[in-house]
């Protein structure tokens, strides 16, 4: 158990990277990749690069990540990250909006999308679909609140269960696929000069970046990892370094077994899931259950990782006095934020209830920007303000790859609000809105502190 709060270190190195692969690889692995293949003007080449630079840019952030859980690895993640490196306020505004939005927002989105993906094979009405969603959300609740251990074995499975058939797909595909994909960087639509292909990739790894979303998530659980000042890192980098191989491969094989000529068919008709497309001439019908069951089994880890993580966060708010009492309660025996973990729940039902996908999925993706890029600069503030700090691991190319990461992630925060200035304003405004509940949540923990001293001083 941790000294400090009574957590049990229940994660391995195996589960750590179990539950950021199991958050981060979902469904986007077969549809994303049509997205990047037309902002790169159909360019098999660049739609691999930008693969792989999402994958780098990705590691960047996760490397700097790694150093702060290392050399503090406690429970909240980002939210303690922000608290010390620029005040309590920035530490509160991230857990306010992930509690909110970002975390009820992503369950509610991956419950929905889970049965959605049945329904090529089981019909299902709106209401159906919800039904089913919101006995996901309890299920998985009911399964994290028996402790750490339960929630983490049934991600080890889920995640194993996934790469099974996501790496049958590939292997087929890179040995039987017979097409000879064209590698040029050249563009087949669109202009071929050196300015006009950065901006394609630029334009294409902000697509491949949201099938990367969620390598930050493992800090939350720092204080449940086994040896957190070693595994933490190394589970970090050994996750994002594995999905970026498997993403780039992955699309690679379905190039080796549809031709670029079909692709562009494809695409025009909206025919987005090339994956799955894949899988059919490669199986027949069974490559189509074949995907929809690797769909469904992504699905339900990233699910069951995001139900396990999040309540950390609102946890640690709670510790440092900004948050709701109850929030720090650690169950006597199971050792898990059960009351963090049921309101999480409740906030996500409603979720299901109130919105479909398509509008939980705008709503949910601007919301962590800011905070991420906050997070990944916060290296150089926690070096800046605790230089006697404990550092087993220091992000490599110090200062370089902090300053890089933030600068990429601004520039990512930018293209979003110009592609859509309506959800960013309302990502925006969710912390602004966080700023009067922490004025609340501050006033009364100033009234604590003058009653406990006015105590102290008549006991003197």
């Amino acid at each position: 158990m941790s000294e400090n709060t009574g957590f049990k270190k229940e994660i391995s190195l195996f589960g750590g990277v179990s539950i950021l692969g199991g958050i981060v690889i979902g469904s986007g692995i077969f549809y994303i990749g049509s997205y990047v293949m037309m902002r790169t003007g159909m360019s098999i080449g660049l739609s691999l690069l930008s693969w792989i630079l999402g994958g780098v840019i990705s590691l960047l952030g996760g490397i700097c990540y790694a150093e702060l859980g290392a050399s503090d690895p406690r429970a909240g993640g980002l939210t303690v990250y922000l608290n010390k490196a620029y005040s309590p306020l920035l530490g509160f505004l991230n857990g306010f909006t992930n509690w909110l939005i970002g975390g009820p927002g992503s369950i509610a989105a991956i419950a929905i999308a889970l049965p959605s993906a049945l329904t090529a094979v089981i019909p299902m009405g709106e209401w159906t679909i919800k039904i089913v969603a919101i006995a996901l959300i309890l299920g998985l609740t009911i399964v994290n609140y028996f402790g750490v251990k339960f929630g983490s074995r049934v991600q080890n499975i889920s995640m194993i269960a996934k790469i099974i058939p996501i790496c049958i797909i590939m292997v087929l595909g890179l040995t039987f696929g017979d097409v000879s994909p064209d590698l040029s960087l050249a563009p087949r639509s669109g202009n071929a000069n050196f300015t006009s292909m950065i901006n394609m990739v630029a334009f294409a790894v902000v697509a491949s970046l949201w099938a990367y979303e969620g390598w930050s998530n493992l800090n939350i659980v720092a204080e449940e990892i086994k040896n957190p000042r070693k595994n933490l890192p190394l589970a970090i980098i050994i996750s994002i370094v594995s999905i970026t191989g498997i993403y780039t491969l992955f699309n690679y094989s379905i190039f080796r077994v549809i031709p670029i000529e079909e692709i562009e068919q494809l695409l025009a008709h909206n025919q987005f899931y090339l994956g799955s497309y894949a899988a059919e001439k490669l199986l027949g019908r069974a490559g189509n259950i074949l995907v929809i069951a690797a769909m469904v089994v992504s699905m339900f880890g990233s699910l069951n990782g995001c139900i396990l993580a999040f309540p950390r966060m609102y946890y640690a708010m709670s510790v440092e006095g900004y948050f709701f009492k109850s929030f720090g309660n650690l169950h006597p025996k199971y050792k898990v934020p059960h009351v963090a973990l049921i309101v999480q729940c409740i906030i996500s039902i409603a979720l299901v209830l109130l919105r479909n996908l398509n509008q939980l999925a705008s709503l949910v993706v601007f919301s962590g920007m800011l905070f991420n890029t906050l997070g990944v600069f916060a290296v150089l503030m926690y070096r800046k303000k605790f230089p006697g700090l404990a550092r087993p691991y220091k992000a490599i190319g110090y200062p370089i790859t902090v300053i890089l990461t933030t600068l990429v992630f601004l520039g990512l925060m930018i293209n979003t609000f110009i592609g859509d200035p309506k959800t960013s304003i309302v990502g925006l405004a969710i912390p602004a809105i966080g700023i009067i509940f922490y004025s609340i949540f501050r006033r009364k923990n100033l009234g604590l502190y003058i009653n406990e001293l006015d105590v102290n001083m008549e006991e003197v």
